[in-house]
């Protein structure tokens, strides 16, 4: 990372899991990080656990005010309320962001929900479906439009886009449709993300996770049913490597990307899924 300016990062889903490990990753080595999620007392925990000096942001539709009173040497963290389905609240988000920091470096774009577990296709309902879709597919592109459209015309130009991907942009669970077909698709959008920025110094990639340690594995410890119908327990990594890695690829050179990296529990049955 460049000693000489404050790298600024949006990290969507933010309040959770995997989104709340990589804001404390790059709080904890000198980011600032504007916090997005649709609840504010999980983005101001974040930032309390990260020792953040953390200022409450936009909340749908609202503007962001300066830190003023904010201790300079602590992590800056902005806690933006943002349901990244909704345009007016992505707009907001980067609109926060501008206020507060200037320019954007870095989106992390993490926000994502698995839908009804359990549920075969034949049984899945269309606004379950719809509410997969919206939030994993077309919040990433709305969050990679305007963070996009911030990094194309900002000074110096460019920035980073990172897509959570998961393991299911490349092989499914049982009855995950919705899961799936999202994830294939955000690898579809990375590709073409990647390619329409390469002019505007604008760098994009992906990481698909398999089987990291947060309230959403919890399960995995019982049994995760697998393609040949047996429920068996699954290995979990440590959330903090996923972390890691997502900041290696995010302080690399705009010259270098990583455009798809795989992390994920060693032993977990990927590889011989189906």
């Amino acid at each position: 990372m460049n000693a000489m300016r404050t790298k600024i990062a949006i990290v969507t889903g933010a309040g959770s899991g995997i989104g709340r490990a990589v804001a404390l990753e790059l709080l904890r080595t000198g980011w600032s990080v504007a916090l997005a999620g649709r609840r504010e007392d999980k983005l101001a925990e974040t930032a309390a656990e990260a020792g953040a000096s953390a200022e409450a942001g936009a909340s749908a539709g609202a503007g962001a005010g300066a830190g003023a009173g904010a201790d300079p040497q602590a992590p800056d963290a902005l806690c933006v309320r943002t349901d990244v389905s909704r345009p007016g609240d992505v707009d907001a988000l980067l609109a926060a962001v501008r206020d507060r920091f200037g320019r954007l470096d870095l989106l992390f774009n993490n926000a994502g929900t698995f839908g009804p577990g359990g549920v075969p296709v034949e049984e899945l309902d269309y606004a379950a479906w719809r509410h997969v879709v919206d939030t994993n597919l077309n919040g990433a592109f709305l969050c990679a439009q305007a963070a996009y459209r911030q990094m194309k015309e900002q000074d110096p130009r460019g920035g980073r886009i990172i897509n959570n991907g998961s393991i299911s942009a490349h092989t499914p669970r049982p009855h995950s449709v919705a899961y799936t077909a999202t994830k294939h698709a955000l690898t579809g959008l990375t590709k073409s993300l990647s390619l329409d920025g390469r002019p505007y110094g604008i760098a994009v990639g992906q990481i698909d996770i398999g089987n990291a340690a947060t309230d959403m594995t919890e399960r995995m410890a019982t049994g995760v049913l697998q393609a040949n119908g047996q429920l068996v327990p699954e290995p979990v990594m440590d959330v903090t490597d996923v972390a890691r890695t997502v900041r290696h690829m995010a302080e690399l050179p705009l010259e270098a990307n990583v455009q798809f990296a795989t992390v994920m529990a060693t032993t977990m049955p990927y590889v011989g899924r189906g």
